[in-house]
């Protein structure tokens, strides 16, 4: 699949990971783009490696324990692999930022929430100190925090979970990025708040064309906030669609496995449906389809792969993509 004018483009990203017996291989061959102020899902089990790509998208993982191996990822055509790390901390933050999970293991507890958004806004803008604080304000208020200018003294601590991932959500907006990565942003958050904190990055999203990759678990968010959805599976893409062609027609048995493990989804009666087996260890991926083991609609073939022992990914008209070798035969179950 490809986007015409891609704001950020990941291209055969590889990666492996340091262990007792050497480099291990945790993402293969990973593929995607985003298009300016467009929402795509980055979809799939704990382990899938989803947040693993957004890392190293931003040069966040160790250098000691990781390395990438292969690939490309191009922020408006700027190649940010290889990249000097001097000059990747000046994109962080500025033209793209990440809101991550846990709001307390990012926010500092030592210093106010206005100082730590202001310290973000001179890093990137420069001004004076009046000028940066003032701007902080701005942004919590455009976040919803009421009394943003009292608010803006307070502490991290004294803030509930749904505010402090606003105050995540004003940060990462300061300087107005062209892509924001949105790491398991509501996970922690009753669906109320959650439902909030969704609005909100969509008025943002809206408001300054913002692209967004929403690294998610849960296909009930990707429906409500994504254009577009990429499936993971065991550190590959295993699927891509646009969402109503992916929750109604899916083309991966994966994708299709989750959407009937999803009970807000199915409405189906009887026993909740189960996913069997669990994500193999990096270490020991399968041969061929890496989710043959657990794929009710694997055969002998599905064992072998392509050329090469592994499963290619294939795409399919209308801009959509799958990694299953019966992807013509089979006809998948979608929501209802």
């Amino acid at each position: 699949m490809s986007i015409a004018d891609p704001v950020l483009a990941v291209e055969d990203l590889e990666v492996q990971f340091a262990t007792d017996d050497g480099w291990v291989t945790v993402l293969d061959g990973v593929s995607f783009a985003v298009g300016r102020g467009e929402t795509v899902g980055l979809v799939g089990e704990s382990g899938s490696g989803k947040t693993v790509t957004s890392l190293a998208a931003l040069g966040l993982l160790p250098d000691r324990s990781a390395r990438t191996t292969r690939g490309s990822v191009r922020l408006d055509g700027v190649e940010l692999i290889g990249m000097p790390r001097r000059k990747l901390e000046a994109l962080r933050g500025d033209e793209i930022s990440m809101i991550f999970q846990e709001p307390m293991t990012s926010l500092d507890p030592a210093f106010r929430v206005g100082d730590q958004i202001a310290e973000v806004v001179r890093r990137h803008r420069g001004g004076s100190r009046r000028a940066a604080s003032a701007r902080a304000v701005e942004v919590l208020d455009r976040v919803g925090i009421p009394d943003a200018g009292r608010r803006a003294r307070s502490y991290p601590h004294e803030f509930s979970g749904g505010m402090r991932q606003r105050v995540m959500i004003a940060m990462a907006m300061a300087c107005e990025p062209k892509v924001i990565i949105a790491d398991e942003p509501t996970t922690a958050l009753d669906v109320t708040i959650q439902a909030q904190v969704l609005d909100l990055m969509r008025a943002m999203r809206d408001e300054f064309g913002t692209a967004v990759v929403f690294v998610t678990h849960d296909l009930g968010v990707v429906a409500d906030i994504c254009d577009r959805a990429v499936v993971m599976y065991a550190g590959q893409v295993v699927e891509q669609a646009g969402i109503d062609d992916l929750y109604h027609r899916p083309r991966h048995p994966y994708t299709e496995a989750l959407m009937t493990a999803m009970p807000q989804l199915t409405g189906r009666a009887g026993r909740l449906a189960t996913i069997p087996g669990r994500t193999p260890s990096p270490d020991a991926m399968p041969t061929g389809c890496r989710f043959h083991p657990r794929c009710r609609h694997a055969l002998a073939g599905c064992r072998e792969g392509d050329t090469g022992g592994r499963v290619e990914l294939r795409t399919l008209p209308p801009a959509r993509a799958s990694r299953c070798l019966r992807v013509h035969e089979l006809t998948l179950r979608g929501t209802e």
